[in-house]
This record gives C-alpha cells, structure tokens and sequence, in this order.
C-alpha cells in the first residue's frame, strides 16, 4: 500500500516540533510570564498535534503568536506561524499551508501555481530571489525547509528541490548538523516523490519516446533518494528520529524500486542488471538493522512512534518472508494500541485498515473498523480507500448487492477528494489511474459478470469514468456535456456503440435506433493481438506501404468478433456513433472490414469519449465564417522542445488553405509568418468563428501538456489553447461548430487518441473536431478538405460529409490506401 501523504506528513516531521520550540525556551528564560504563557501555548500545541487534534493544536499556536505579536518577538511569531503550518498539512489544507510558510518568511515575491509544469528559467529565477532575501536564522531555515516539504505535497516537486538544496547550502553553511540531517531527509522524500511519479508516469503514458525517457528519470530519482538517506544515517549528530525516519523511507524505496527493476529486466531491459543486483543486497540488511533497534520506535513521540511502525509494517508485508509478514501484523497492532491510548481516530483508521490487509482471514472486520473511524472524522481522503477495499471483498465473495453499494459509495467519495484537490495539486493527475479508475473498473467487471447484466448501469458507470478521465486529462473540475441518451429526434438510423475493456474480456453494447440495448460479450485474448497489430500497422512511417490484405485481415476479425454479432440491432446504413474504450480509441473504426468492403462503404462514423458530447446542434450553413490557420515552412516553433521530433515543412498547406477559402468565402486566413500564437489569439478573440481550421503540425499525447499544434513561433499545447478560448468565450456568445487539424497525429504507442482530441474540443467548447490519427500525405489531405467543404456547403452532416469526402479520395487509384483517407476522425457532435 502506497503511504497516503497524511501518514508520509507525520512520519516526515521528527524533529520539526522540537526545534519550532527551542526559540520559545531560550525567549522564557529572559522575559515576562506573558512569554511563558506563549511558550505554554506553544507546547499545548505540539500535544494536541501529536494525538491528531489538528483544530485545537491550530487554534493554541494562534493565541501564541498574538502574544509575540504584542510582544514584537519576530522570532516566536515566526515559529508559531510554522507551527500553524504544521496543523493545517493535518487537516489536508495544502495551500493555505503554503501561504502560511510564504508569510513567516515574509517572502511576497514569488507565489504558487498548481501545474505539474518543472519550473522554467523566469519561475526559477524567482524563486532563488525569494530566497535569497530570506534572513539565515535557525527559525527561517525550519521555515524553508517546512517550505519545501509543503511544496513536495502540493505536487511542486522541481521547486520543492530548489527550496531544500538552498536550505541545505544554508544551514551547511551556519554548521547545523541536526538541521543539515532533517533537511538531507527531506530532499531524500521529494526525491522518492519525484521517482514515484515518473513511475507511475511510465504506467499510464503510452508514447514510447516518453516511455524512454521516463526510464531514465525513474532510475536517476532512486538512486539520487537513497543518496540522501544515506548521507542522513552517515550524519554523526543526526537525531534518532531522523535516522529511523531515513531507514524506513529507505526500505520504501528500496521494496518499490527492487520490483520495478525486476519488471524492466523481464522485459528485456539488461541494462539494469546490476542496479537490480545492488538493489536487492540492500532490502535484507536494512530490515534486519531495523529490527535490532526496534527500541527506537518508541523514543519517537508518541503519535509519530505509531505511523513510523504502520510504514514498517507495510514495508514487512511487501516482502516474501512469511515470518516478516508476521511480525508486520505485530508491529501494526502495537500502532493500534497506541493509536487508542491516545484516542488518535485518523491514526485508529490507519491501522485498522492497514491490519486488513496484513490479515485477509480478519480484513473484513478491520476494513469496516477503519471505515467507520474515517466516517466519524470525515475523512473523506481515506474512507474512499476502506469502502473499496471491502467492495473487493464482497465481489470476491460473489455478494454483488454488498459490492455494488460500496463501489458506489467509494464513487462518491472520490469524487469530493478530487474536487477538493483538483484546484491545488497537479498530482491528481496520477492519483487518478493508479487510484480512481481501478474502482470505476471493477465495479463495471462486477456488473459485467452478471447472468443478466443491467446493461444501462454499465453504460452509465464507465460513461461517468470516461468523463473524469477526460476531466483529468484537462485537470478541470467541469465540463458542459450531455449523454447522448438526452438527445431529441436522432436521425432513425443512428446507432450507438459502446466498446468497454475489462481486461479479460471486451464488452459490446449497442444502442439501437429504437434505444434499445443488446450486448456482446469477447474474450480479449481473442482481441488483443489483432487490436496492437493493427495499432502498430497504422502508427508505421510505413503504412501507407502495407499490403492492404493484411490490414483487412485484422480489421475483419474485430468486425467479426465485435460488430458482426449485434449488427441485426442496426441498420445497414446510416451513422454509427462509438463510444470508445482507452485501447480502442486510435483506431479509426471505419477501417473495420466485413469481408467485402470497408464499413465506411456503408456508414458515416464519429466518436464520443464518455458517451457524452456538447450539446447538439446542425452547423450553420448560410455563409459561415471560418477562421484558416496554417503552417508551410520551417519555423521557430520546430525546435520547441515539446514538438514532435523530425518535422518537416508542409508546402501542400498552401494548397490546402487555397482550396478551403474557395469553399468558405467568408473566412480569415492566418498563414505562415501571419500564424503566431498571439495573433491566433487575437482572431479568436474579437470575432465570432463558428468553424475553425488549422492546418499545422500537431502531436496527440496522453500528456495534456504534450499535445500541441505548432504556431509559427511556438507550439499551442491544449492548456493554452484553453486561455484563448476562454477569451473568446467572454467576448462572443456563439460556440465553435466545428474545429478541424488537419496535420496532427498520435504520438507513438499512444492508445488514448480520442482524449487529446476531445480535451482540445472540450477546451474549445467546441461541438465537433476532426482530425488526423497520423501524417497524412499533404496532396491528397488537401483533396478531402476541399470535397468536405464542399459536402458540408450542400448541406450534409458533419459525419456523412466525411464520408462522402473519403469515398471521393479513395475513388482515385493514386490515393485508395486506407493510409489516405482512414486517418480522419470526427469526435463528437456528428450533425
């Protein structure tokens, strides 16, 4: 199990506590009872702090410092506004935490901004200033370094370390060894952050260049953690609490790291054999040395003693040893015991659930211990984790009602922990695949696996999951959409089609005309092979250079397997609407082949992420504006480090824009030179478009930040895109009908397509984008453009005026390679 960031806090602060006092004891000695009165509410504090009564221990450090301001003792103020810090990181206030710390330090030249963005020079640059103007006392170097803890939980990892690498040189300097070790534990921690989001980065990004690098990132932050945890147990003077804390956090590293290494090796990744080898050595001597001086756990303080044991025990129970695991159930009841002595109900929640996974035969009782616990206290950051815990239980055990109503109810709290963190840690980003949508998805394999499974729920719970996703991708709380379920008058031949990924199996459900729901049910193994060859096939430099036979082998077995079954529930004409699941999501689905001809022979296709769209509307087609953008030549914007590599001017773009303005009279042209971001911008901004046009260079990537379309002097990546649409938004009530990218394309090993281009449309307000899944060949995209323009003018939908652009293009000999045409997809609203 992961340590939550409230356990990481309290086994993060030995030390702290008792250095925020020192200033208070030395003031004591030299003034009034009113000092003494302060240094009493000061340590009151500490006492409340440490049985987790967050509220009372902030309002005590509040009395003392009214008293040293009425006093003017800047020192005790200070460390009164650090203790306060302290409290509020209890009750999971993050960012007035932060504001707190700024404030002690009287920094006012630098502030925070939650993104997962590392840094750049003009934010840097700030930062080093601030806190070069903060005063070197041990008071304001306890502050810094509370500051760079603060900034390592808010997700601000590259600031956190420039924080705590100036405190170091600082208090290296003043030849504060106490210090120098808890700041060196410190730097170890957000290190071990650092290193715990590349891993997790690496699981969920699909591009196989990032992939690369992260490898690289994820090596480089490990070792460099467990450099500084040594340098803490190597520091001679160093507290005991400090050592132990650095040991624990060490053997965290070590078990995490050890495991990965392990997986990389298995696939195929020899360069790490020896790291692995090093590794490894170190688990065994680390947890013995642990052992032998157990005693010192309990000359911790009396709170942070138990979550030091609860992080031990965790650590014993991700070991092989069955003997280990054992003595982790020891260590995590003697927790407990502390826990209720001092009436700690966070921390009774915390052993509580963490003795239900060190005892499966007992699970059942404590995770419904912990969650009651987490309720009484509402803890909402936790009692997510015990409901899901005891939902997996009851669908083990084939109880679906007891199963269902706790998933549901680990839904909902989820949902308010997002919601409070979204605006002030970009790490929800993370948070949400290796936390949220593991519950989302075993709670559809529960409905799933039903003898009659209630097919409306299913299509409702991953609806609700694909929209968060979308909603983490843009990391925005909101997002004006509707189901499709809502829609008035669908034309009679419309169907729907939702395509889920269980893993083991692939569900089907298709939404006739009539709305009715029929289902089909596909082993994945099935499936798999033909989906990641025909992923392979069409992300190939060499597509266009594939036997056609072997593409139609691929995509006819998923007709077969997918579409074949339910296709008497549909039309054999008409509008096929697909809601796609992750793995589906760079396919264009009008590749699907049904033994004679491609589908797109007999439907209009367009794709929804969620099952849900902006609302409805057919495009304006008398005159419509457009604004045109494009970009022929090499410019500056190719060397921006978030571009895709290797790109090569596109001279066909002048052609293009050329053949679109002839269809759209009543447009605006940005090209080249004209095509900055700010003048882009500008456009938006001051007139309505009610279709815009941008033919460039664009990379689709599971990374908001990484999926961009370039300017001429810099790339627009999707949150940038968000301000200019936002401008336009207050200036113009009309939305954008229709965005279209015409040179874009999914970054390599990307399956999540249909996310970077729906979150590019959801940015946009925009009801409907079209765009290319690869490069296409400049000639023939300028051809399609043209032949759409001209079917949207006579007034087809948006989908079918696809379509008949495509069947045009392929009707030519030179361009009847699906590599031409298949590549165009229409992501939402298809009228």
């Amino acid at each position: 199990m992961k340590i939550t960031r409230r356990r990481y806090l309290f086994c993060s602060v030995a030390g702290f506590l008792i250095a925020v006092s020192k200033p208070s004891r030395l003031m004591a000695q030299n003034v009034n009872k009113i000092t003494e009165q302060a240094e009493l509410l000061t340590e009151k504090g500490h006492e409340l702090l440490n049985q987790g009564k967050y509220l009372e221990a902030l309002e005590a450090w509040k009395e003392a410092t009214k008293i040293y301001r009425q006093l003017h003792l800047d020192e005790g103020i200070a460390g009164n506004l650090i203790n306060q810090n302290l409290a509020l990181q209890g009750l999971g206030l993050y960012l007035n935490a932060c504001d707190l710390l700024l404030s002690a330090l009287k920094i006012d030249t630098w502030s925070y901004f939650p993104t997962l963005n590392a840094p750049d020079k003009s934010s840097k640059k700030a930062l080093y200033t601030a806190i070069y103007q903060v005063k070197p006392t041990p008071v304001n170097l306890l502050g810094l370094q509370n500051l760079g803890d603060i900034l390592r939980l808010l997700g601000k990892l590259g600031e956190s370390e420039i924080v705590l690498k100036e405190t170091l040189s600082m208090a290296q300097k003043m030849t504060l060894n106490a210090d120098i070790s808890s700041v060196l534990l410190s730097l170890g921690d957000t290190k071990q952050s650092m290193y715990e989001r590349s891993s997790v980065e690496y699981r969920w990004i699909g591009e196989l260049l990032f992939q690369k690098d992260t490898v690289t990132e994820i090596h480089q932050n490990a070792l460099i953690s467990l450099e500084y945890y040594q340098q803490v147990n190597n520091t001679t003077n160093a507290p005991i609490a400090i050592k132990l804390q650095a040991q624990l956090h060490s053997l965290t590293l070590l078990l995490d790291f050890d495991k990965w290494l392990k997986k990389e090796l298995l696939s195929g990744n020899s360069r790490l054999t020896t790291t692995k080898t090093n590794i490894h050595r170190q688990i065994q001597p680390l947890i013995d040395l642990i052992i032998k001086n157990s005693s010192l756990f309990n000359e911790l303080p009396v709170s942070q003693s138990a979550y030091a044991k609860l992080n031990f025990a965790d650590s014993l129970n991700k070991t092989s040893n069955k003997q280990l695991q054992s003595l982790a159930i020891n260590y995590a009841k003697s927790a407990l015991q502390t826990a209720e002595s001092i009436n700690n109900q966070l921390l009774q929640s915390f052993c509580w659930g963490t003795l239900g996974k060190l005892n499966p035969d007992e699970s059942h009782v404590c995770f419904k211990q912990a969650l009651l616990f987490a309720q009484s206290i509402r803890a909402s950051d936790i009692v997510y984790e015990w409901q899901q815990q005891l939902a997996d239980l009851y669908s083990q055990q084939g109880k679906s009602k007891e199963a269902s109503y706790f998933y549901e109810a680990a839904i909902n709290s989820l949902i308010q922990v997002r919601a409070n963190l979204l605006g002030s840690n970009p790490d929800t980003q993370f948070f949400f695949y290796e936390k949220v949508e593991p519950i989302y998805r075993n709670y559809i394999r529960l409905l799933a696996a039903d003898p009659s499974p209630n097919l409306e729920k299913i299509i409702q719970v991953n609806a609700h999951l694909q929209l968060e996703q979308l909603k983490n991708f843009l990391q925005c709380g909101r997002l004006n959409l509707i189901p499709l379920n809502n829609l008035q008058e669908l034309p009679s031949t419309t169907a729907i089609i939702h395509i889920i990924d269980l893993d083991s199996t692939i569900e089907v459900i298709v939404q006739s005309p009539d709305h009715s729901l029929h289902h089909n049910s596909v082993d994945a193994k099935l499936i798999r092979n033909h989906v990641n060859n025909l992923l392979d096939i069409v992300q190939s430099l060499k597509f266009y250079s594939n036997n056609q036979s072997e593409i139609i082998l691929h995509s006819q077995r998923l007709y077969d397997l997918l579409i074949k079954p339910l296709k008497i529930y549909f039309h054999s004409s008409g509008t096929l609407v697909f809601a796609l699941d992750t793995s589906f999501q760079s396919l264009p689905m009008d590749l699907l082949h049904d033994g004679k001809e491609f589908l797109t022979q007999q439907y209009s296709f367009a794709q929804t992420v969620g099952y849900k769209i902006q609302p409805l509307n057919s495009l304006s087609r008398n005159q419509p504006t457009a604004l045109i953008a494009g970009l022929s030549k090499k410019s500056p914007s190719f060397n921006d480090e978030n571009a895709p590599k290797g790109l090569k001017p596109l001279p066909g773009v002048v052609i293009e824009v050329a053949e679109i303005k002839t269809q759209i009279t009543n447009s605006k042209v940005l090209l080249d030179e004209k095509f900055t971001s700010l003048q882009f911008h500008k456009e938006i901004s001051k007139d309505d478009f009610p279709i815009i046009h941008v033919s460039t260079h664009g990379q689709f990537s599971s990374n908001a930040e990484k999926t961009v379309f370039l300017a001429y002097d810099k790339v627009i990546n999707i949150l940038d895109f968000n301000n200019f649409i936002k401008s336009q938004a207050q200036s113009n009530e009309n939305p954008i009908e229709l965005l279209v990218l015409s040179a874009c394309q999914t970054a390599k090993g990307n399956k999540r397509s249909a996310l970077g281009m729906a979150g590019v449309a959801a940015q946009a307000g925009a009801q409907s984008i079209i765009s290319s899944l690869w490069l296409v060949d400049e000639s023939s995209t300028a051809i399609l453009m043209q032949e759409f323009y001209k079917a949207l003018k006579n007034g087809l939908t948006k989908a079918e005026a696809l379509r008949q652009a495509k069947l045009s293009l392929s009707s030519n000999p030179k361009y009847v390679h699906p590599y031409f045409w298949s590549g165009f997809v229409l992501v939402g609203g298809w009228l």
